[in-house]
This record gives C-alpha cells, sequence and structure tokens, in this order.
C-alpha cells in the first residue's frame, strides 16, 4: 500500500491519477490532496476518497470546502498545499500543480524524506541543483511523470553515464508545424489550444505550440540524467508514438514507445520500482502510421533555442527563463500578448538579466519574482506602442 498526496487533484494530472488510484485501489490510500480553487470537483474527490488533509491555495474556495466538509482538516495558501505535501503518513507526493506554484511544496516534500512523482517540470527548470542536491542527501526518489523524461527513465536504465551518447527527446511539433512566420503572427487562442495528439491543460498546450515546452523538457533532462546541454537532442515526431530515445556510445538507440495517454507515464512513477497493470489500449503496430522525423526549426521557433541559452548560461538564467515564459503565456491567453510576441519579451527579458548563483530557495524565489515584474513591464511597454 502506498500512501500518497496528490498536488493539483483537479487538474488533467491529478485526475488521471485518481483514476489509476480506481483501478488500484488496494495499492493506493489517497492521504492529501491539493487544488487551487475547483471546489466542485474537489468536493466530490474529498468523498469519493476520504483524504485526512484537503489544502486549496485560493482562501475563500477553501471556506467554501470548509463549509461542505466539516468533519476534514481543510488548509489554504501556501501554507496549506505544504502540509498537504509533507504529511506524516505520505510515502509518495504526486507534484502536478502547473507552473512556479509548485516549487515550494516539492521542495518540501523532499525536504521531509517523500519521493517524489515529478509532473512540474518548473520545479528543476528554476532550482534544478537545489532539487537534486536535496534528492541526493536525502536518498530519496524524484521520478519523472513527463513521458518524455519517463522514456529516458526507461531506456537509461542502470546505464553508467560514460556510456550514454546522448538523450533524444521526441517533440510533436504543437498545432503550428507546418505554419510560416508570417501565418504565426496572427494564430488565435483558440488555434494555439488545440493541440493535435495530446490532452493537456491550457499553459503546457501553448508551450508545446512555442516549443518551449521542450525547452524546459531540456533544462529537466539536464538535470534529472545529469547530462550536458551538448548532450540532448530535440527530433521533431509528429505522431508521438516514440516518447523518447537514448543513443549509447557504441552507436545503439533505444526507444521507448506507447499510446499518447499520460496515465501510462503516470502509473510508471507511481508504481516504480514494479510495474503494474493500467488497463490502457495497447499500441497497435499495424495500424500505426508512418513514423516521421524532423530537425526543429529554430527560426519560426525561438523559444527551444531561448531554453538552450538559458541552460548554458547557468545560475538564475533558468529560473527567469521559466518566469518570463508563464507571465508571456498567460498574457496572449488573456488577449494581451499575440503568440509571435511570446519568444521576443522572453529574449529581452533574458537579456536584462542579471543572474546570480543559485544558493538557496530565497534566491530563486527572488530570481523568479523580479523576472516576472520585468515581464511584465515589457508586456505593459508592447501595449503602449
Amino acid at each position: 500500500m502506498k500512501n500518497i498526496s496528490i498536488l493539483g487533484s483537479t487538474g488533467s494530472i491529478g485526475q488521471s491519477a485518481l483514476n489509476l488510484v480506481d483501478l488500484h485501489p488496494d495499492r493506493f490510500q489517497v492521504i492529501a490532496l491539493a487544488a487551487r480553487n475547483n471546489t466542485e470537483l474537489l468536493h466530490k474527490q474529498c468523498l469519493k476518497y476520504q483524504p485526512k488533509l484537503v489544502a486549496l491555495h485560493n482562501p475563500e474556495a477553501a471556506q467554501s470546502i470548509r463549509q461542505q466538509l466539516p468533519n476534514t482538516r481543510v488548509l489554504s495558501g501556501l501554507k496549506g498545499v505544504v502540509e498537504a505535501a509533507v504529511h506524516p503518513d505520505v510515502d509518495l507526493v504526486l507534484a502536478g500543480i502547473s507552473g512556479a506554484a509548485g516549487l515550494v511544496p516539492t521542495y518540501e516534500a523532499l525536504l521531509e524524506k517523500k519521493d517524489v512523482a515529478l509532473a512540474n517540470k518548473e520545479t528543476l527548470v528554476m532550482a534544478g541543483e537545489l532539487i537534486t542536491e536535496l534528492t541526493n542527501k536525502n536518498h530519496v526518489n524524484l521520478l519523472p511523470v513527463d513521458s518524455e523524461h519517463t522514456a529516458l527513465h526507461q531506456c537509461l536504465g542502470n546505464s553508467p553515464a560514460n556510456e550514454v551518447r546522448r538523450l533524444i527527446l521526441t517533440a510533436s511539433g504543437g498545432p503550428f508545424l507546418h505554419k510560416s512566420r508570417e501565418e504565426l503572427e496572427k494564430v488565435s487562442i483558440d488555434e494555439a489550444l488545440r493541440h493535435p495528439t495530446w490532452q493537456m491543460g491550457r499553459k503546457i498546450t501553448i508551450d508545446s505550440a512555442t516549443l518551449m515546452n521542450k525547452g524546459l523538457e531540456v533544462i529537466e533532462a539536464h538535470h534529472l540524467f545529469g547530462v550536458s546541454a551538448d548532450q540532448i537532442s530535440v527530433v521533431v515526431h509528429p505522431q508521438s508514438t516514440i516518447h523518447s530515445m537514448v543513443e549509447f556510445i557504441d552507436g545503439t538507440v533505444l526507444a521507448q514507445m506507447s499510446i499518447t495517454d499520460m496515465r501510462s507515464a503516470i502509473l510508471y512513477a507511481l508504481s516504480y520500482p514494479e510495474r503494474w497493470d493500467s488497463n490502457l489500449p495497447t499500441l497497435d503496430l499495424f495500424s500505426l502510421p508512418a513514423l516521421e522525423f524532423y530537425p526543429p526549426d529554430g527560426d519560426r521557433f525561438p523559444c527551444l533555442r531561448l531554453a538552450y541559452q538559458a541552460l548554458e548560461g547557468g545560475q538564475t538564467y533558468p529560473t527567469a527563463l521559466n518566469a518570463a515564459n508563464e507571465i508571456a503565456v498567460h498574457s496572449f491567453l488573456d488577449g494581451i500578448l499575440p503568440f509571435s510576441a511570446i519568444p521576443e519579451v522572453i529574449e529581452g527579458v533574458l537579456d536584462r538579466h542579471a543572474p546570480c548563483s543559485i544558493t538557496d530557495l530565497e534566491t530563486v524565489l527572488e530570481a523568479d519574482l523580479s523576472a516576472r515584474t520585468m515581464t511584465q513591464e515589457a508586456i505593459r511597454g508592447l501595449a503602449v506602442q
């Protein structure tokens, strides 16, 4: 029996995880649930799974749940979410909160020696050195939930680092794979949210459309697997059948394949080091379309280049990259910023960012706040023009 806490239980990752809990009720006990403000869905989840602790980031939403569940411990704000992550009965934390908001609860969970299934790539982008150092110090598992990194984890196995030539992350290319730069300047929010192969949250779907999602995954892979930037390649693979590959020094390439359903990657992390039945459809090799592979186009999708640039710059550059991207993406979703301006704003922030060494969590949070403020100022300046 694994006692789990699900951070982001009302999001797509959290709902998929609870679907797997239903599949294996004899193997999971839900100890804590945390969400932002979706009280209706969270209330249903609480009635079904009877967690010991519930947390909502929004205090008003927490008060609403508190009234509906008078016999359940309900907390609010960042402190409440952290409590859900460090509950003494929890063995494994599924960190599924989107964006920078997931950093502190994940850090605190690792500090309390909890195993973490990480669906929040921003945590490693912002504070990779701190997170990996803490993971190694406390001898806990940090298991990737991204389908690409789950694939790499499986392909690598116990192979020593000196046998690995490169990691190859596959990218679907998003909805705009074949659009010209001129067409990208006119795309709508609805068009950007129509991902061809994956059903995901709004923010990560836009990141996929700009290829920033793949850039963030490059940084994440660097920290998870201890390889340099020049050992990580990106290949556009529209069918999303191969989730990632590892090339070894003898020329052998191992690839991991499965259907496009995040429950496969989530279950891998939740059941590790075992493998449990997922009850998902198997990959039908005879019905697969031809598998295509293309190099990414850095001119049309500069966000990938900016991510490599931030990784190579080190220090707090990745923190600034993530902060600028979050603000720019949400501004696009709010109709304030055109799609093509997202990388322009991010690049401007990186050019102005004054990097510093990451010595503690406060350094990361200060760099994050500074970059967000800078990005908001840049976007307001564009609106005035």
